[in-house]
């Protein structure tokens, strides 16, 4: 099976670019899912009902959030009708929305999807996500229940990030890190089977401080004091993430690989995906 991840999208440009690459990534390596952070997508904060719907329409399966989910105060309505929009798991008892989704594919396959945050250097503080992803994957074994895992690890900490990676290891298909909006070069098979990339990246302006307008954050380091409300720049984004084709045995991956497509890094394609044109 292939999965397809993709960062977290900040602000419009952010947006622009998973309406234009996400159909033609779909289209160029016939993915089973698609799974996209969403929640820096409403001008760097939250989420929108509209922005959701249209990174569905794009060709997104399923939308994770993070400790900005509920910026966008309609979150906490909408969020209840749409089964596929998570936000993190390890919420505490009583947060609208849910954590986790058995997504069906047009395969027949179904893959749990999980998004989970840190504690470490983020807020708000909740609970532990180490004891919840573990019921979860209990719930939901891979192999059984289900024919992959994949695991939006939303956190501050890299090292936070490589253990969560390893207490998941041989238990889902792939563990991938989003917050800090930088792509990381990490990305690997764990010795248990589970892919692992510590972050995403995102799909935003690199041009930027992590996505925002570069005057505002430099003031602040400066001075240490906020002059403006910080903004999404809007120059043309790297849409960021990870591709893991599974076993379809046993859900663990066969293949992981980055994707950077447009903007200022360097490019990144999936070599193994590539498909002839004729």
């Amino acid at each position: 099976m292939r999965l397809i991840f993709l960062g977290d999208v900040v602000g419009r440009s952010g947006r622009d670019a998973i309406a234009r690459e996400l159909p033609l990534l779909r289209e160029r390596y016939r993915p089973d899912l698609v799974v996209v952070n969403g929640e820096n997508a409403a001008h760097g904060f939250g989420i929108t009902e509209d922005i959701f719907l249209g990174f569905l329409a794009a060709g997104a399966d399923v939308v994770t959030l993070g400790n900005h989910s509920f910026d966008q105060r309609d979150a906490l309505i909408f969020i209840e009708r749409y089964p596929n929009l998570l936000r993190p798991v390890n919420w505490p008892k009583g947060c609208p929305g849910r954590g986790s989704a058995l997504v069906d594919t047009p395969s027949g396959r179904r893959v749990l999807v999980l998004q989970a945050m840190g504690r470490v250097m983020i807020e708000p503080m909740l609970d532990d996500p180490f004891p919840v992803v573990e019921r979860e994957l209990e719930a939901c074994p891979m192999g059984l229940a289900c024919d992959a895992v994949l695991i939006d690890f939303h956190a501050e900490a890299t090292s936070e990030k490589m253990a969560f990676g390893h207490f998941c290891d041989g238990r889902a298909s792939l563990v991938v890190g989003t917050h800090t909006h930088v792509p990381t070069g990490d990305h690997q098979i764990l010795p248990g089977g589970t892919a692992y990339m510590s972050d995403a990246g995102m799909c935003g302006d690199f041009d930027s401080v992590i996505g925002m307008e570069k005057s505002e954050p430099i003031q602040r380091f400066l001075r240490k004091l906020p002059v403006e409300r910080m903004r999404p720049a809007e120059g043309p984004a790297t849409i960021c993430g990870v591709a893991v084709e599974t076993d379809d045995a046993t859900g663990l991956a066969r293949m992981v690989a980055p994707i950077r497509v447009g903007g200022r890094l360097s490019q990144a394609i999936v070599s193994a995906w590539e498909i002839e044109v004729p």
